[in-house]
């Protein structure tokens, strides 16, 4: 399975402890340099930095060398992470923001989200749910609590 991801899915499994999810549902994880460059720009969180700096054997960095100009309304990493997926023909692009989810869907490549990384995570007992989400609600992770109360529902 060829996994193609952003950078926010990353920072948040990495803020809630919860990277090892990555590796343990989709094995190999490739990103392109942007987004690598991304973790890597001064204000992103320091536990992103560290872990970039000294990536996992699960993650592979490719150079993204044509950007889509189509795809000029997102920002740099979407971009590329959208680019990369339709060039390698990825089986699934890991990515959150509405607008580059959308992008993504229109062109035909499956996606999945933090959300929805969890979801299946818990679906497959690797993971407690609600603590997943508790931690992840002390982050800076924008989430409804309709969304909250349907995820955890469908686990009752």
């Amino acid at each position: 399975m060829i996994v193609v991801s952003d950078t926010s899915p990353i920072n948040y499994l990495l803020l809630i402890d919860q990277i090892e999810l990555l590796p343990r549902l989709f094995g190999q994880l490739v990103i392109p340099d942007a987004v690598r460059d991304e973790m890597l720009v001064p204000d992103a969180p320091p536990v992103l930095q560290a872990w970039i700096a000294d990536p996992p054997n699960w993650l592979t960095v490719q150079t993204v060398s044509k950007i889509d100009e189509t795809l000029n309304a997102l920002d740099p990493g979407e971009q590329a992470a959208i680019t990369l997926a339709q060039i390698i023909s990825a089986d699934l692009l890991i990515i959150d923001e509405r607008l580059g989810r959308r992008t993504a869907t229109e062109r035909g490549i499956p996606i999945i989200g933090m959300l929805g990384i969890l979801d299946e995570a818990a679906s497959q007992e690797l993971i407690d749910l609600s603590d997943a989400i508790a931690r992840l609600q002390t982050t800076n992770f924008r989430i409804s609590r309709r969304i909250i109360q349907s995820l955890l529902g469908e686990q009752s």
